[in-house]
């Protein structure tokens, strides 16, 4: 069995007891063993062969056992069993939006329906409206949780589509000959979700490159294999084009083949008003003979009289206007950020304590962090009733005092904004955290109407400082909330709260179009990693990367603000 399976394995297990009703822990451990092994850089079959399983990150004894059962057997007894008890096609239930597990278990037990099919077809006869905990509503949602997931389109998330590509080019970049190697596409302008991955090399010899390409690690399939490209798919399904180019030549194949389509359209009418023909291979004149070759982006851009445009810029906006301009904006960096505002520790579902996360920031070079665990209503994540604060913030104060002026600690809480609009906790404490981040993770499928006036609530809350992940998407499985954002922005330009830009690669919310909409109301923001473990303070650059998409500058961004600055308008906000 390869990586993608034994995850799919894992995943099925989890998906299962779920619905089962088996406690979290149990259900995040098979979890955390399939993101490991779907990102494992080889297969984990030589680790079992090497017998070195339990090396392998998030796989503990118990996981091990039943690694080393399905590579002997290609079975497993224990989802045999667990199948027996939840029948398998429930699990794909679970990607539905709006369906939860216990509500799966009560549909399959009441009516005895496992399929989508036959889902639909019961929501569709009004057939679940008068089950327990149901109504009209709740079926329609189930209805349009139907067609949301009938709309996907099989793009993956750049979270991991750009590790992925980055192996890719690194192992490129070892082959004799080979000058540079490069991403291309919509992973280049680093949109948020992405089909194919298109590589880009630079190379005067093609074949060594071609037959580095068919002998990467988990190619499960060649595609096609041809002089100049080839075509692979991994053992995870995600699947790769990559391109030989000529060094002299590598500029204008690589703006080329960046994009986008509609950027692309605007740079050759340049290249036309000069005279010239723009192809990936070169700019030609269009009278007479003569070329000019570009082995670099910024040469392309030169000869058309343009500054170089950032690749995340290159949607056919207002880009080409400004660079023709020279009025290009200085787009944030990931070096501009110095705090992250939204983060999690052991006391809610983080995966460190909080010393060791304040250890960790400060390896980063970041001087802010705050702690903002889950309010006490999201049971699922452990949240905190107001005791266990109070207890959070005298443990921060003994941190603070450790690390001294190493880096500043604050006490803030990620606050349910419930289904009626009110927030966990009263006034009064909120008063008291030093900041307060207030989200959407519930009842996401309410009617536009009521989910925009429900975060509008929170919005117009004065102990609120930073909206959270606005609309409660994760990618790719989860459409975000129907919310009126135009609304809710101008509401914030007033409120003066921060909108968060999630850097987790599977949320990236806001999205770059309604950051850009915030950016022009003067709305702040925040890009926050929303960090669970140490590993997650490195998925940063995904946000800066939307916010780059945006125009975003470093003025704009609350987490890229002195420590004096962030202190005295948090205070101002009390």
């Amino acid at each position: 069995m390869n990586n993608k399976q034994l995850a799919d394995t894992f995943t099925l297990i989890a998906n299962l007891l779920e619905i089962k009703g088996e406690i979290i822990y149990k259900t995040i451990a098979y979890r955390k063993a399939a993101e490991s092994l779907i990102s494992l850089p080889r297969e984990a079959s030589e680790f079992w062969k090497e017998g070195k399983l339990l090396e392998i990150p998030g796989v503990g004894k118990a996981i091990a056992e039943k690694i080393d059962e399905l590579l002997n057997t290609g079975k497993l007894q224990f989802l045999e069993k667990t199948k027996k008890e939840v029948p398998e096609e429930l699990a794909a239930w679970l990607a539905v939006p709006s369906l939860g597990p216990k509500k799966i278990a009560m549909i399959w037990k009441t009516l005895g329906i496992t399929s989508l099919s036959d889902l639909e077809s019961a929501a569709k006869a009004g057939k679940l409206r008068d089950l327990p905990g149901m109504g009209a509503k709740s079926e329609t949602a189930i209805l349009e949780g139907l067609a949301s997931l009938a709309r996907r389109t099989g793009r993956i998330s750049i979270g991991r589509a750009l590790p992925l590509a980055n192996e890719i080019i690194a192992a490129l970049k070892k082959v004799k000959g080979v000058v540079d190697a490069q991403p291309a596409g919509s992973l280049r302008r680093m949109r948020s979700t992405v089909g194919d991955l298109d590589i880009l090399v630079a190379a005067k010899d093609s074949a060594p490159v071609m037959e580095a390409v068919v002998k990467l690690p988990r190619v499960t399939r060649v595609l096609g294999k041809g002089e100049f490209k080839s075509s692979i798919e991994f053992t995870d399904g995600v699947r790769a084009q990559v391109w030989v180019h000529p060094p002299k030549e590598f500029g204008t194949a690589l703006q080329y083949a960046t994009g986008s389509k509609d950027h692309n359209v605007l740079l050759r009418q340049l290249a036309l008003d000069k005279g010239l023909s723009l192809s990936d291979h070169s700019f030609k004149k269009v009278k007479g003979k003569g070329e000019i070759f570009c082995a670099t982006e910024e040469e392309v851009y030169k000869t058309l009289g343009l500054q170089w445009i950032p690749p995340e810029l290159r949607e056919g906006r207002d880009e080409v206007a400004l660079a023709k301009a020279n009025k290009l904006p200085k787009l944030i960096e990931v070096k501009d950020i110095k705090a992250n505002l939204h983060m999690h520790s052991t006391y809610s579902d983080g995966e460190l304590s909080m010393l060791d996360m304040a250890k960790a920031a400060i390896k980063r070079g970041l001087k802010v962090i705050v702690f903002s665990d889950h309010s006490v209503s999201l049971g699922v994540a452990n949240g905190l009733s107001i005791e266990r604060h109070k207890q959070q913030a005298a443990e921060i104060k003994k941190i603070q005092k450790q690390l001294g002026g190493k880096i500043t600690i604050l006490h803030s809480s990620e606050v349910e904004i419930k289904a009626d609009g009110s927030l966990d906790y009263p006034d009064d404490f909120l008063a008291s955290l030093d900041l307060v981040v207030a989200s959407l993770h519930s009842s996401l499928r309410q009617p536009r109407e009521k989910i925009t006036e429900r975060l509008l609530k929170a919005v117009n809350n004065p102990h609120v400082d930073i909206i959270g992940h606005p609309t409660g998407r994760e990618i790719p499985d989860r459409e975000g909330a129907d919310l009126d954002m135009e609304v809710i922005l101008q509401a914030a330009a007033k409120s003066g709260v921060a909108m968060e830009i999630s850097a987790s690669p599977y949320r990236l919310d806001l999205d770059d179009p309604h950051a850009r909409r915030a950016r022009e109301l003067g709305v702040l923001l925040s890009i926050n990693t929303d960090a669970h473990s140490e590993e997650d303070y490195d998925m940063l650059h995904y946000g800066v990367a939307i916010a780059r998409r945006a125009g975003v500058l470093k003025d704009d961004v609350i987490n890229c603000w002195s420590t004096d600055k962030l202190l005295k308008w948090l205070k101002g906000r009390k």
